[in-house]
């Protein structure tokens, strides 16, 4: 029933007599709500004399004996009603309230049995009881055929709490109120009707005790020998431990699906609360020490001492309140423990511990301790467990569980099982500790490889942005560079090795010194390629023994431009071609026959060169920007195209325009490198040409030639050194050298000379002896100029030297 003007509690239907019993409800002010035919029989009140009375009315006698202990949810007593002609009815009074729960005012239900007009004949049901007891050892209840107890040995009325004469007549959910208890009524109804036995389990506080019981029911049909069934007979066994292990088990297994599904330590921690909450614990803390400084040689963590205050960091909290009320301390702030709370004990033993809390105790709770009083009174914290966190022998920190609305205090059992799952959990959060070392470590090498500034050369203006992969996936091995070349041009590169962590970025650290060194030799973009593709191969095969070669493998991108031809070429090893935006906004990707990865081996590389006009825009990136699980790379080269459409503003500004629109999903699965560069074309008026004759006489005119060239740049302190290196590399190209030979000046940020023949011959320096009248050429320019240097081409070679340029004036 509910409190008056709400809607009554319906009645299931049943085929039986429902006046049988006396039944009664009545509200929270002592009114009744609802009166059955059976009450009328046993007082003689009709329904609508009686409801919206007071009950009071109805008492004769023991008024004082039918007032309730404070927080029952079941009484049972002795009254002396009063019957409608005025007569007395002692009547034996059994009492449910509607709200078990006592969450709000409820009504009581009020039963009695009806005493019998006259006895009944004897007949088989006589027999049923004694057939029943005859044959149970356990708890046993016997009922009729409209499943009103007729008998209950002791050990049944044992776990009721009521005493036989009390309950004798009663239907199961008279007797127990609650919604189990009209359950087990609906299947013993079920045996009736089919006559076969049937088993149920249920789970429910019974006789009054705080503890919740788990019970198995055998529901028997009790028939005669020619099988007309005459009753059920109930027997019950307590498998609470039974059941209680199956819960430990599944929470077990729970642990071992749901705790470390990252590599995270503070979502581990996380997963270690939301597994024991509520199944074992009301509020669970996890607590870590700061291990930063510690190593990871294998030997046991020293204890904590057993009276020195200790300092853990929370990193996980859960309550089945939500806001975790009880907590004194903030996630990701430090608190400091005495050597008397649970958290120092726990660490200074090395071993869990378990024990009631007494409400004004402190425990030796972290400072403010009153707050922590408050908190334990105010949210009836009553039994406290606290679980080391080990992991290969080293102390990570401390689990602590408590318990308010679970009435049970934690037993040994409990112990047991807190130990079982923290210990799965410290495992997994000492695997996240160590990978996130190893991860700082790779992150370091990685950066610490990686241009820590791109230069910025006169043939382009570059921006690049780099994003490692999510924790989960460890770190790659992309790489990036741009390379000052001779000339004024620049060689620009994207890499990336295969794998991840530590061994891909000191493979990759390794690959960018090669490409580096094999640029300063100034080998075109394909045959850089082959000796980069040699060198991988010989990687491969110096790695670890037992590993198969062919485990180092890498793509690489390498193009060099030159702002003078506008001309820039570009070979692939593996690699996703670059992209072009055009200045009037178009964009393409540049069709170039992509070779096989480094480290195949025997396949050529096949670079192509390409003009480029003045602003153009050219995008190299790994393979990261544009493969993702949840899209194909045709997707993502779309989604590249449309965010380089627009190739107005800064280079930066174009990069994050990049990375907010392709980086969010790609980042995830893999490391991403974006290199951006613009070019930019030298005016021709800062580059002069001559073809040389082979003849020594040509010597004279062209130092003339670029001395009068000099002065026009306004560069008249350059005139001699600028004179007598030229001499000396145009009269070794005459010498030694195959016509055609040319000179070509350059006045950018530097003044360079270059001499190119038809020569494949490199040159070299050597020191002249005393008497030699030659050999002293090349040192002399060496010792002249800033620096100097030599390049093969198709058609021969050239050799190169360049100056800085005077301060300019005031």
């Amino acid at each position: 029933m509910t409190q008056s003007g709400a809607e009554p509690v319906r009645q299931p239907e049943y085929p039986f007599d429902q006046a049988v019993t006396a039944r009664a409800a009545v509200d929270a002010s002592g009114v009744v709500t609802d009166w059955n035919e059976g009450a009328r029989r046993l007082l003689g009140y009709a329904s609508e004399e009686i409801v919206g009375k007071s009950a009071g009315c109805l008492l004769a006698r023991g008024q004082e004996a039918v007032r309730p202990p404070e927080g029952a949810t079941r009484w049972n007593g002795s009254v002396v009603l009063r019957h409608r002609d005025g007569s007395e009815v002692p009547v034996r009074l059994l009492a449910h309230r509607t709200d078990p729960d006592m969450t709000s005012r409820g009504e009581w239900l009020l039963f009695s049995r009806l005493p019998r007009d006259e006895p009944e004949a004897a007949g088989p049901l006589d027999e049923v009881p004694r057939w029943a007891f005859a044959r149970s050892p356990c708890p046993v209840a016997i009922y009729d055929t409209e499943l009103r107890l007729l008998a209950v040995n002791a050990a049944m009325a044992g776990v009721i709490g009521l005493p036989e004469d009390e309950i004798i007549g009663l239907r199961i959910p008279e007797i127990g109120g609650k919604p189990q208890s009209a359950e087990l009524e609906q299947q013993m109804l079920r045996v009736l009707a089919t006559g076969e036995r049937l088993d149920v389990e249920s789970f429910m506080r019974t006789g009054g005790e705080a503890r919740e019981h788990a019970w198995s029911a055998h529901l028997t049909p009790l028939a005669d020998d020619h099988g007309a069934v005459h009753g059920v007979c109930l027997t019950a066994h307590d498998i609470t431990e039974t059941y209680l292990g199956r819960r430990r088990l599944q929470l077990v297994n729970d642990a071992s699906v749901r705790i470390g599904t990252a590599l995270d330590i503070t979502r581990t921690a996380e997963e270690l609360a939301e597994v024991c909450v509520p199944d074992l614990a009301d509020f669970v803390t996890v607590d870590l020490l700061d291990l930063q400084d510690r190593d990871d040689t294998g030997e046991t963590t020293p204890a904590a001492s057993s009276s020195a205050d200790v300092a853990l960091r929370r990193v996980a909290q859960l309550s089945v309140t939500p806001g975790s009320p009880e907590a004194a301390i903030d996630l990701g702030t430090m608190g400091v423990y005495p050597p008397s709370s649970p958290h120092a004990r726990c660490l200074a033993s090395g071993r869990p511990l378990f024990h009631p809390i007494r409400p004004r105790d402190a425990l030796g709770w972290p400072e403010p301790q009153s707050a922590q009083a408050r908190v334990v009174e105010e949210h009836g914290l009553h039994s406290v467990m606290a679980v080391p966190i080990l992991a290969r022998g080293v102390t990570l920190g401390v689990a602590v569980f408590y318990r308010h609305r679970h009435p049970e205090p934690f037993v040994p059992d409990d112990v047991l099982l807190a130990e079982e799952i923290t210990a799965r959990a410290a495992v997994c959060i000492d695997n996240a500790r160590r990978f996130t070392r190893e991860r700082e470590t790779a992150l370091a090498l990685q950066r610490s490889l990686l241009p820590q500034s791109l230069p910025r050369p006169a043939a382009v203006e570059v921006a690049s942005r780099y994003l490692p992969a999510a924790p989960h996936t460890g770190i790659g091995g992309d790489w990036f560079d741009v390379i000052p070349l001779s000339g004024l041009r620049v060689a620009l590169v994207v890499g990336d090795v295969v794998g991840h962590g530590i061994q891909a970025s000191a493979t990759m650290g390794r690959l960018r010194t090669a490409v580096r060194t094999l640029a300063d030799v100034d080998l075109p973009p394909d045959e850089l390629l082959t000796h980069l593709d040699d060198l991988v191969i010989r990687l491969s095969q110096e790695s670890d023994v037992g590993q198969p070669a062919g485990d180092v493998g890498a793509t690489c991108l390498y193009a060099v431009y030159d702002p003078i031809s506008r001309t820039c070429a570009m070979a692939a090893a593996g690699h996703p071609t670059p992209a072009l935006a055009l200045p009037d906004g178009t964009v393409e990707f540049v069709d170039i026959p992509v070779g096989p990865p480094l480290g195949v081996g025997g396949l050529p590389f096949e670079a192509v060169e390409r003009e480029l006009p003045e602003g153009a825009l050219l995008a190299l990136y790994t393979d990261g920007l544009i493969e993702d699980r949840l899209r194909d790379i045709d997707e993502g080269r779309a989604a590249l195209a449309d965010a380089l459409g627009r190739p107005d503003g800064s280079l930066d500004s174009i990069c994050r325009r990049i990375l907010d629109k392709l980086g969010s999903a790609s980042g995830a699965r893999d490391d991403i490198a974006l290199l951006l560069a613009r070019t930019r074309v030298l005016d021709a008026s800062r580059v002069v040409d001559w073809e040389v004759e082979a003849d020594p006489a040509e010597v004279s005119r062209i130092r003339h030639l670029v001395a009068d060239q000099l002065g026009a740049w306004g560069l008249d302190e350059l005139v001699f050194t600028t004179e007598l290196a030229v001499s000396e590399l145009v009269t070794n190209a005459i010498r030694h050298a195959t016509p055609p030979i040319r000179l070509r000046l350059i006045h950018d940020a530097t003044l360079i000379c270059e001499v190119s023949d038809s020569s494949s011959t490199a040159p070299h320096l050597r020191r002249a002896r005393t008497y030699d009248e030659g050999g002293r050429g090349l040192l002399l320019v060496a010792q002249l100029t800033q620096r100097w240097g030599s390049r093969h081409h198709a058609t021969g070679k050239t050799i190169w030297a360049e100056q800085l340029l005077p301060p300019a004036a005031d």
